[in-house]
């Protein structure tokens, strides 16, 4: 279908081997909808299996949807995709960033830019407007983010945006990632940059996204939405009781009260009551810095940032000025696991003359500086698990060279001193010594240091599968809903869909109202009194991990979106769930109902599956792919699964969840493979020929 509004319509290529770059339409890619669809299709098209992630041959793809670069509400998303080096079988992933680097994209004319070959020597990609250059990086190579960030943005001009790696990426350490403007990355791509000796891309445009709709059509569905949008991770009640408001929950993210402040602002702002029906007064409900570091960070806040069209703003902007005492910038921004991700390594803190509290706030703020300066993937804070694992066990010593033990200063760590942060990232990113293992991902670490079976069965230590990612909203969101999920993507899962109706803050009595609705009675239980799979968590499942890829691709934020439920009383705190299909539908013209862009995701998330199955050379990813390490069975021993206060799992459960999972989706209910059947119908018969030749194609 010809293209009208929404995508650019260029896809720009770029060869670092032959330096050569093209560009292609983006029609052929229409229905796989953008960002993560076009990353999928071009991996199944032009990378073959067994290929390493820091191969030449391996494709990086930095994707906008058709929605990005339009105003849309919270569509400021850059989803990259590419093979993980942390994955054992180096399974296709998505990585993900927020900031403004996907809409300057689409105004420069891309909807995608696909990178592929290797530089002789290190370059970055210069894209202003129609003007695309390979420049030579050699000043930038060795610097962290930050210097780099600034030096090409100054190279280009002053404007644009940026994305780069540091010396982890550099030095194809599996645990990098990529980062762009003052507080936004994607974890665990950044090797495969630093494998094609590409720094940066800088990217600078002054065209525009055009919509297929009358602007005031589209002006009154913006409105609309402003109408149903809640806090971070669609929270629609507050955090504390507020006159105007019939509930609240103390986990809330809609934090904003009267006599709460962004304290180190130049003039103290006082964030208030924001009750609904006050659009100018959403960016103040989520003062996220007192949630990810405790009340003492309010004296902090200098801000709240966000992403390009956003209007709820979830990263908190500080000014720490005791890092300056360090040689670390005082001006911090981050959010959520850019702050814990620290706080897993260290745990605590001591500064002298500072509270508990402070010492919090500083000692956090300076590991999140440290890391995101080395571009240094966290992996969801497993890293630091990792870390603390083999040194309360023994296995740090054990595997570390005598004298490279000797030389940890854990004499830092013991005392909260938060320079232990310089001393660790630095060795992880530039590969020092054994201790740099910790950089190369769970799987690896395991099987290097011989860990023994305890570290997997750990519950504290959090791994989900042996494949090496940590737990993301799984077994505690809803029991095998979360379970399952997290159990279908190749690294964490990144899915925030179920989780944002489950943690809304809203009384479960009314949330499952409102899930029966959609998926019938019995979609969601009581926290921690979980019950057995049935036809409607596995409909809430398979919705939740659709729609996740729905908004990968069109790019939507999945912290945000969808809106399942509203903060408005008069509307019985429903939200509306068709808001995605009426914003695609007016930004390209193509007339697409609620269940039909659902398809097209559906479309992009089995040829994930396939990929999968592909690159696994596997027939039965049930048994392959889907299996857990144990402790989510084993754990609470004096509890017996489904009582209440537990959110164990019973063994044959999560199998039925599972195959009543893939009943939904249409896969080989026995091996989980997508069918010929289902590959046809969603248009995917090349995939399904495929799979038939290489012998995986099961049904």
């Amino acid at each position: 279908m010809a293209i009208k509004g929404g995508w650019a319509g260029t896809i720009l290529r770029v060869n670092l081997t032959t330096r050569e770059i093209t560009r292609e339409s983006t029609e052929k890619y229409t229905y796989y909808i953008g960002g993560m669809g076009i990353g999928y299709k071009v991996m199944w098209d032009e990378v073959p299996a067994k290929t390493h992630p820091f191969s030449p041959e391996n494709r990086i793809i930095f994707g906008a949807g058709p929605l990005t670069g339009t105003g849309a509400m919270c569509s400021g998303r850059t989803n990259i995709t590419s093979l993980l080096a942390s994955n054992p079988f180096h399974g296709v992933t998505d990585s993900h960033m927020g900031g403004h680097f996907a809409v300057e994209m689409k105004y420069a004319g891309y909807d995608a830019i696909v990178i592929y070959g290797k530089a002789s020597s290190p370059v970055y990609l210069s894209v202003d407007n129609q003007d695309v250059k390979l420049v030579d990086a050699s000043k930038y190579w060795g610097k962290g983010t930050f210097e780099t960030i600034s030096g090409i943005t100054a190279d280009m001009g002053g404007d644009g945006q940026v994305a780069a790696i540091g010396q982890a990426g550099e030095n194809m350490v599996n645990l990098s990632n990529i980062r762009t403007g003052v507080s936004h990355s994607a974890g665990g791509h950044g090797g495969v940059m630093g494998s094609k000796n590409l720094k940066a891309i800088g990217v600078r445009g002054t065209g525009s996204v055009k919509i297929a709709a009358d602007p005031l059509k589209w002006h009154e569905l913006n409105k609309e939405a402003f109408g149903v949008v809640g806090a971070n991770n669609q929270h629609v009640v507050p955090s504390t009781p507020q006159p105007w408001a019939e509930f609240h929950d103390p986990a809330s993210r809609w934090t904003a009260k009267n006599g709460l402040y962004w304290g180190a602002a130049e003039y103290p702002i006082e964030t208030g009551e924001c009750p609904p029906g006050l659009p100018n007064k959403i960016g103040y409900r989520t003062m996220k810095a007192i949630k990810d570091l405790g009340p003492a960070a309010e004296n902090y806040t200098v801000r709240m940032g966000g992403c390009a069209s956003c209007p709820v703003r979830c990263h908190s902007h500080l000014y720490v000025p005791e890092l300056e005492a360090y040689g670390v910038s005082p001006n911090v921004a981050n959010t959520c696991v850019g702050f814990s991700g620290p706080r897993a390594v260290m745990g605590s803190f001591k500064i002298a003359g500072k509270s508990k509290a402070e010492n919090d706030v500083i000692g956090r703020s300076m590991g999140s500086q440290i890391a995101d300066d080395y571009g240094v993937w966290c992996n969801y804070a497993q890293m630091g698990r990792d870390f603390h694992w083999t040194l309360d066990h023994g296995y740090l010593e054990k595997n570390l060279p005598k004298e490279e033990f000797a030389s940890l200063r854990l004499d830092l760590l013991e005392a909260g001193d938060p320079a232990f942060f310089q001393d660790f990232y630095r060795r992880i990113a530039f590969k020092e010594g054994e201790l740099a293992t910790l950089g190369e991902g769970a799987y690896y670490l395991a099987k290097k240091w011989n860990l023994p079976e305890a570290y997997w069965a750990d519950d504290h230590n959090k791994l989900w599968t042996k494949l090496g990612y940590p737990v993301h909203h799984s077994n505690e969101s809803n029991g095998v809903v979360g379970a399952v999920i997290s159990s279908m993507f190749n690294r964490d899962a990144q899915c925030h869909t179920h989780q944002n109706l489950l943690g809304s803050g809203l009384p479960t009595p009314l949330m499952q109202e409102i899930a029966a609705e959609k998926w019938g009675v019995g979609a969601i239980d009581v926290p921690a009194e979980y019950t057995p799979a049935n036809t409607a968590k596995a409909k809430f499942t398979k919705w939740s991990i659709v729609r996740n890829v729905l908004h990968d691709s069109l790019t939507l934020c999945n912290w945000m979106w969808p809106m399942t439920v509203s903060p408005v009383k008069e509307r019985s705190y429903r939200g509306d769930t068709s808001l995605e299909s009426k914003f695609f539908s007016l930004a390209t013209g193509w007339n697409v109902q609620e269940a039909t862009l659902d398809e097209h995701a559906e479309r992009v998330f089995t040829l994930h599956r396939a990929l999968t199955a592909k690159q696994m050379n596997s027939k039965n990813l049930r048994m392959d792919h889907d299996q857990l390490t144990g402790w989510q069975f084993d754990m609470d021993p004096d509890k017996k699964a489904f009582e209440a206060g537990t959110i164990k799992l019973d063994r044959d459960d999560y199998q039925k969840a599972l195959t009543l999972f893939y009943k939904e989706m249409g896969w080989d209910e026995k091996t989980g493979v997508p069918t010929r059947a289902t590959l046809e119908h969603l248009q995917l018969k090349d995939v399904a020929d495929e799979l038939d030749r290489l012998g995986l194609l099961t049904a």
